[in-house]
């Protein structure tokens, strides 16, 4: 979380520095495909950010277990599979977000 928070005023002084309107020849422009492409980059980052960390979670904690108590070896792996698919899923809906921001509107 902190780290997110120390994005912040960088990226505020990026949009501030292109939002300038200057006279001179040597203004800096972004056109609205390249906001787009951007959009779309920070949306898919931001969108795979959390199911890395559930998944790297969730499989050093599967194995934890299973260093524990070996028997129960099927029932944490389904579980475990379970959760990497719901947590793929929502990476999978962070890349359609992506494609459509970049490619459809």
């Amino acid at each position: 979380m902190e780290t997110l928070l120390a994005l912040i005023p960088p990226v505020l002084e990026g949009v501030r520095m292109v939002a300038q309107e200057e006279a001179d020849a040597t203004k800096f422009a972004i056109s609205d495909d390249g906001i787009k492409f951007i959009g779309a980059g920070i949306a898919m980052g931001l969108g795979s950010f959390g199911p890395a960390i559930a998944i790297g979670n969730l499989v050093g904690r599967a194995m934890e277990a299973l260093g524990r108590n070996p028997e129960a070896q099927p029932v944490i792996q389904t579980n475990m599979i379970l959760g990497l698919a719901f947590a793929e899923a929502i990476a999978i809906y962070a890349l359609v977000t992506a494609v459509m921001i970049g490619f459809v509107f």
